[in-house]
């Protein structure tokens, strides 16, 4: 099989922070030798995470074999996962915020476990497809400060947040929140919605000009998180989940530590 040589976007920064976390996983395992170097398997991993390159495109490319490649990739992704923060070291940088955004995001997947019906969880009804949902809590400027663990795409933004203890925490810390009309009745900051239907006309009362207004400023500041969601869905490993989803959270939290490396 042909390779060719080819450039990864990604800081040095990360693939340094990612090599010295493999070298000391080697030192710890007590490692004499193995086929690549700590450089050259951090590399590896970088290229599956950011390009989603395929085992067998990997071994090709490294002259080693694709079982290699599979463990190669597991042990740097178990690494990386054991070095993310938590949810309450995201709400410390969070309370340091004029405000922070929070936002749901859905990780499209390929349909797993079609017998009967058990890829019913992982089918977001809102996006008509499977996936994965994770919780993004982002700055003012849209950068990344913290992903939650996935659940099936099925479950709703405001029941993942409170299952993730998102809106308690938040709330304890008493951060500003900007989010959308899913996290209604969590206390955050949300758009106004149309009153409820006039009983004799059947219609809902349209929002006025203030409350028009009020939309469209919340709107901007709500903007700048979709970013934080590109930014995962950037690493091409998240844009199409082939894996199975139990393994989804690590890989969610690799990617997570290699954006803040950067």
């Amino acid at each position: 099989m042909p390779s060719y040589p080819a450039g990864l976007s990604v800081s040095n920064h990360a693939l340094i922070t990612l090599s010295d976390a493999l070298r000391h996983r080697r030192g710890a395992l007590g490692t004499r030798w193995r086929r690549l170097s700590v450089g050259e398997q951090a590399r590896l991993v970088v290229a599956h995470l950011r390009k989603g390159e395929t085992y067998a495109d990997l071994a090709a490319g490294h002259g080693i074999g694709t079982t290699t490649v599979f463990r190669y990739v597991h042990e740097a992704i178990e690494v990386l996962a054991a070095l993310a923060p938590g949810l309450q070291a995201a709400v410390e940088v969070a309370a340091r915020k004029a405000f922070v955004i929070l936002d749901g995001t859905l990780l499209r997947m390929h349909r797993v476990g079609m017998g009967s019906g058990r890829d019913r969880p992982c089918y977001s009804g809102k996006h008509k497809c499977h996936g994965m949902n994770v919780q993004v809590i982002a700055d003012p400027a849209g950068r990344l400060v913290w992903a939650s663990p996935a659940l099936p795409g099925a479950r709703h933004d405001m029941g993942a947040a409170r299952d993730h203890g998102i809106l308690d925490a938040l709330r304890d810390a008493q951060v500003k929140v900007i989010a959308d009309s899913g996290y209604r009745g969590a206390g955050f900051e949300v758009p106004q919605r149309r009153r409820a239907k006039d009983p004799e006309t059947g219609k809902r009362r349209r929002l006025s000009a203030n409350q028009k207004a009020v939309n469209t400023a919340h709107a901007r500041q709500r903007g700048p998180g979709e970013r934080a969601n590109a930014q995962l869905k950037t690493w091409r490993v998240l844009h199409k989940i082939r894996c199975c989803p139990r393994r989804v959270t690590d890989m969610v939290k690799a990617v997570l530590v290699l954006i803040h490396a950067g």
